[in-house]
């Protein structure tokens, strides 16, 4: 479970408070003395696994599976086979066998999956959506400081693979090349990357992932025609700089009066929160998730290429010895 399931049980008990229609029965952690912790937290029970819970509780209807990556399959798979509606957290999976298992699982037992890609529902992003025309060149950076969470994945499955999923659905473009570099700092994972992205439609997009920065930074800056939108996924904003006669409705002229600046309203939202709302409402309503499971699988298979792009060129420029031997 860890902290970001801890964080899921929060909210789900949360919206229970709140009035919506949904009870929090119980969390699972092998780790049996931590999922007591939450358990008492939030007032539901503990379970030490997926099939103690099962036997115990036959009236659960949906659930997040917030595990290790490496076991997103064989929970998610326990839990479909229940017939149990599931929030799978990124990445989907652990390759992308194991991905497609996942779709023909979900299929065959008429499951509703919804994948945990959070900054979709970061209202800024969403408040960024209806402004979207030709998006042609984005600038993207994501810096986290050192911790030991999910040193499991490289930090291309940790963080960058959130806007990797942002650019993808906000182009909606197959990518037509990949140039990427990347190295270990303090884990044995790539720390900290570089990714360059060519896609058909002839967009650009750069990417910076880091967990081992001085500073936290979470940003995502595009530009197209006539118009530059910068978004703190952070702060929740959204600044939006237009050129020429179109801009005069947009907003405020800045210091180049044939520039105008707008920041659109956007309201304010836990993420989270929203995410599970979401989730909570696909599975009541059998409808199709914001984030389905072709999306996950997606946004997973493009992180896997860029990891054997900077193998290869690792390999290419001598990288990989050094990397064996930090």
């Amino acid at each position: 479970m860890g902290v970001f399931g801890r964080n899921h049980a929060r909210v789900y008990k949360e919206l229970e408070q709140q009035g919506e229609p949904v009870r929090l029965v119980g969390v699972v952690d092998p780790k049996l003395d931590r999922a007591d912790a939450v358990a008492r937290e939030f007032g539901c029970r503990a379970f030490g696994s997926v099939e103690q819970m099962l036997t115990t509780h036959s009236e659960i209807g949906a659930a997040s599976v917030a595990a290790p990556t490496v076991h997103h399959l064989s929970v998610a798979r326990a839990l479909m086979e229940a017939g149990i509606d599931v929030l799978i957290e990124k990445p989907l999976a652990a390759s992308l066998a194991e991905a497609d298992e996942l779709v023909q699982i979900a299929s065959r037992n008429k499951c509703i999956v919804q994948v945990g890609h959070l900054e979709r529902f970061n209202p800024a992003v969403r408040a960024t959506i209806p402004l979207l025309s030709q998006p042609m060149f984005f600038e993207v950076h994501r810096l986290s400081v050192f911790t030991p969470r999910s040193l499991d994945v490289d930090v291309v499955l940790d963080l960058m693979i959130h806007d990797l999923d942002i650019v993808l659905s906000f182009v909606d473009s197959p990518v037509k090349e990949v140039r990427a570099v990347g190295l270990p700092i303090l884990s044995s994972k790539v720390d900290i990357a570089n990714v360059r992205l060519e896609f058909d439609s002839g967009c650009v997009a750069n990417f910076t992932a880091s967990r081992v920065s001085t500073e936290r930074v979470r940003k995502l800056r595009f530009f197209q025609p006539h118009q530059y939108l910068s978004i703190d996924y952070g702060r929740q904003e959204v600044l939006v700089f237009t050129v020429g006669a179109e801009g005069k409705t947009a907003g405020s002229p800045s210091v180049n009066p044939q520039i105008q600046v707008a920041k659109p309203p956007v309201a304010s939202e836990e993420p989270l929160h929203a995410e599970l709302k979401s989730f909570l409402h696909a599975v009541r309503d059998r409808s199709k998730p914001v984030v389905p499971l072709e999306d996950g699988r997606r946004a997973l298979a493009l992180a896997l290429d860029i990891l054997a792009a900077i193998r290869e060129h690792g390999d290419k420029v001598g990288l990989a010895t050094m990397a064996r031997s930090i």
